[in-house]
């Protein structure tokens, strides 16, 4: 079976994603050839299949300590296969692809809880993560072998189980020639840094703080549920940020803490919006420059992360932003402004998908434990030592 697999010369594996911005799930049928740094990726179709309204705030609910319950999480975590499942269906149709002539799925899941390290306080509260969507029931509905819950293994080693895509960010865009960092900049921002020329080993990585996630819920908030993200970052642009409250923010311990780490929700979530919005209210900040505000305390957390972590370490020639921040005309203008040595620009420059970058690695992380290759970075986790990430499901 595996050994079937791994004797392909050329795989078709659909990798699924969903984030912590809640937006939807994202699968790209990726063409894969060989494995390890020699990986070479091309994508075939990329689809979206966006959560509607209802969903995404109960996946937010679900993402609280407040709000959650046992019950919901087991129930969605059933409910998250089959839609992971139908978009994998769909994305092979598109793509003019049988699910028959697909080789592998490999899902990243919906994480709805991260721990990136151990409680000192609670014995029973060592570091964890929980990604839903079981691999069981997407299996059976697609009917290929699945691959997924990549990040267990890499806190069993040591690790904080994130950031993942360091590793095929190296596969994807490192140079010879120019030192790059790829600053993905979902829900939560989190950062590879490729030295010029430099090994596997030389990567490291990671999360920058908040990426779309406070944005998305100010904008949520302040438009009443009529707006779910600022589209081009034009309400941010009609607005002024707030030094004053752009100061109290970047007090935030995490900026200061040493890579590696990782957040989430956990710290970045509603009731943190929720605190923003009251700061800034009690500031007396119109709608416009609050979305400004938030906006810039993404660009600047970012711009921090490296003055005080990268650039010490690694010159630094291109920055090139992913995700759905690349769509941020706004963030993307403060951040070449932040980053004046630097050239600031996107995935799709270098002939990536923006959107797709995050589903394609998680389809060349199944290939490679397909392979029995390890698929973590410790340099970027924290990890002990590599170790092959991910569980097998069966169709069958």
């Amino acid at each position: 079976m595996i050994g079937d697999y791994a004797a392909k010369p050329e795989k078709l594996v659909i990798g699924l994603m969903s984030g912590t911005s809640l937006d939807g799930v994202d699968a790209a049928v990726v063409r894969i050839a060989g494995f390890g740094p020699d990986t070479k990726a091309d994508l075939v179709r990329f689809y979206s299949r966006p959560y509607d309204d209802i969903l995404r705030e109960r996946l937010k609910r679900l993402c609280t300590r407040e709000h959650s319950d046992v019950s919901q999480v087991c129930a969605m975590n059933f409910y998250m296969a089959e839609l992971f499942a139908d978009a994998a269906r769909e994305a092979a149709s598109e793509a003019g692809i049988s699910l028959a002539d697909i080789d592998l799925v490999a899902s990243h899941g919906q994480t709805v809880w991260h721990i990136p390290a151990d409680d000192p306080a609670d014995e029973f509260g060592p570091r964890s993560t929980l990604q839903i969507g079981d691999l069981s029931v997407l299996a059976k509905l697609t009917g290929r072998l699945t691959v997924g819950d990549f990040r267990p293994a890499d806190i069993a080693v040591g690790g904080q189980g994130a950031p993942l895509t360091p590793y095929g960010d190296y596969i994807l865009f490192r140079s010879e020639t120019v030192g790059r960092v790829v600053q993905n900049v979902g829900g939560i921002g989190n950062c590879a840094v490729l030295p010029a020329g430099g090994g596997p080993e030389s990567v490291f990585a990671f999360d920058t703080g908040p990426g779309n996630m406070l944005i998305d819920q100010v904008v949520y908030s302040l438009s009443e549920g009529r707006l779910i993200y600022d589209e081009g970052g034009r309400w941010a642009r009609e607005g002024r940020a707030d030094e004053a409250l752009l100061g109290e923010l970047m007090r935030h311990p995490y900026f200061s803490q040493e890579p590696p780490k990782t957040t989430g929700r956990e710290l970045f979530g509603p009731a943190y919006a929720r605190a923003f919005m009251d700061r800034a209210r009690e500031q007396g900040l119109g709608d416009a420059d609050i979305v400004a505000t938030a906006t810039a305390f993404t660009a600047r957390t970012i711009a921090r992360g490296y003055r005080d972590f990268v650039f010490p370490r690694c010159a630094v020639g291109e920055v090139i932003i992913t995700g759905g921040g690349a769509h941020n005309r706004t963030l993307l203008e403060m951040l070449s402004g932040l980053l004046p040595e630097q050239r600031v620009t996107n995935s799709r420059a270098l002939g990536y998908d923006d959107d797709a970058k995050e589903a394609m690695i998680f389809a060349i992380l199944g290939n490679d434990f397909m392979h029995g290759i390890a698929n973590n970075l410790p340099s970027a986790t924290g990890a002990s030592r590599p170790t092959v990430m991910g569980k097998l499901a069966l169709p069958w």
